[in-house]
């Protein structure tokens, strides 16, 4: 891995934002379910501040991101981080870029007392788990994700 630099996003980083979030879909054969928009993302991350997101950089480009935002331990009485996406483009990968991120993703979580960092992984995605299982991480296999969204979402807050 060459020299890497970890840096937060800031407004100007949206299109970059976006391209990241779309090849991540790609990726994940999720294209499709993509609706997000420079507008969408300008509005949340950066005015509304929900989520936040750092970028890698090295040999003069951007080659990976993470996007994150708070939770929140009952149990722990304090809050978590959820790590939403990270992604690292292809020619990058098995380099150390995805390391770095995640790296400075549990110092943040550390600095902000925050009680742990925790993603989810697509069952599929092996060169993932792998990856992860060897930072240490556990998977939650006891736990279920329930969603909903859309018209579904949208028919029960009524």
């Amino acid at each position: 891995m060459s020299q890497v630099d970890i840096r937060f996003a800031t407004e100007s980083d949206v299109p970059v934002i976006l391209y990241f979030i779309r090849e991540l879909a790609a990726y994940e054969n999720m294209s499709e379910e993509v609706v997000a928009t420079e507008a969408l993302l300008k509005e949340w991350i950066f005015e509304k501040k929900k989520a936040e997101v750092i970028l890698a950089q090295a040999e003069g480009e951007t080659v990976g991101f993470a996007l994150f935002f708070h939770n929140f331990s009952t149990f722990l009485g304090r809050a978590g981080i959820y790590l939403e996406d990270l992604f690292v483009k292809k020619e990058y990968r098995g380099k150390g870029y995805g390391k770095a991120l995640l790296k400075e993703l549990a110092k943040i979580t550390v600095d902000r007392g925050c009680g742990r960092l925790e993603w989810s992984c697509l069952d599929w995605n092996q060169p993932s788990i792998d990856f992860y299982l060897s930072l240490g991480a556990k998977p939650m296999d006891e736990w279920t994700v329930y969603r909903l969204t859309g018209e579904t979402l949208e028919n029960f807050a009524k």
